[in-house]
């Protein structure tokens, strides 16, 4: 489906996909000058006056196989997005015919491969584990922050800020994540998980994203998280973890964190060119 430019009287075509009920709109601009703004991926993210999406991603050409780029539904931009790149992958898979592919992103290049049963798996990289990787605002133990809770911090191309706790549905996650997100520790805000450990190899998982707020998944939260649990001797380091919307499965290895979920492409669609006018 090539993209097209906003100006074209055609509008702009784009897909909406999800991972686990964490959606996203994708716009395919490797055979076109389709270019996102953040003032347009706000506009669109909107549930109401616009699509709606946890996360926008823009496909484009590159060295690797495409290179995506991530906008948040605030407009910010975010350098990584597991679940999306794992959708994004099952789609150039299918499209190209083959069972593996590379792709680049700001958090570096990653690579894909389809695990079958309709499953996608995506290295996300090693995990950010030094507190100005992260990034933190000043040198600490990112196994065990001074935050109430004492969570864990970890970078997985964007910060995250995980809690253990006894009992997740005792958890106000709108209202802890919010105030979480903006934390001084944190100057690019951070990605919240609260988690209860089920097994030795099994979590359960509730998220608010940055830029987003709660959400029914998050594969670069389910990353961070199983790194975390790992770290603190609570798992291995392979393990299953519940979230709203599904179950995902981490398993962080000596090449980086692998990440095996399914994937849905949903529907494809065209934003006309008076709605993109309407966004500036």
């Amino acid at each position: 489906m090539p993209a097209m430019s906003r100006n074209q009287t055609s509008g702009l075509p784009f897909m909406k996909m999800h991972g686990l009920g964490n959606d996203f709109v994708v716009v395919d601009a490797r055979a076109g000058t389709a270019q996102i703004t953040p003032q347009m991926a706000q506009g669109i993210g909107h549930r109401r006056f616009g699509i709606g999406f946890d996360q926008l991603a823009v496909i484009s050409a590159g060295q690797a196989d495409a290179h995506l780029t991530f906008y948040n539904a605030d407009g910010s931009t975010s350098a990584a997005c597991g679940n999306a790149t794992r959708c994004i992958a099952r789609y150039l898979m299918e499209e190209a015919g083959s069972t593996t592919l590379h792709l680049s992103t700001d958090r570096g290049d990653l690579v894909a491969q389809d695990a079958g049963a309709g499953l996608t798996s995506v290295n996300m990289g090693h995990p950010q584990l030094i507190w100005s990787e992260v990034p933190l605002a000043r040198e600490m133990d990112t196994l065990t922050l001074p935050i109430e809770g004492a969570p864990s911090a970890t970078g997985m191309g964007n910060p995250h800020c995980t809690f253990f706790v006894d009992d997740i549905d005792a958890v106000d996650l709108e209202t802890q994540g919010a105030a979480l997100e903006h934390h001084p520790l944190y100057p690019e805000r951070t990605n919240v998980q609260y988690a209860q450990i089920i097994g030795p190899d099994h979590i359960r998982m509730r998220v608010w994203e940055r830029g987003v707020g709660v959400t029914l998944a998050s594969g670069s939260s389910s990353c961070a998280t199983g790194v975390a649990a790992a770290r603190r001797g609570l798992t291995g380091r392979k393990v299953q973890i519940d979230l709203d919307g599904g179950t995902i499965h981490v398993d962080w290895r000596d090449d980086g964190v692998w990440m095996t979920g399914p994937t849905m492409h949903v529907a494809n669609g065209v934003l006309t060119p008076a709605y993109l006018d309407s966004l500036g």
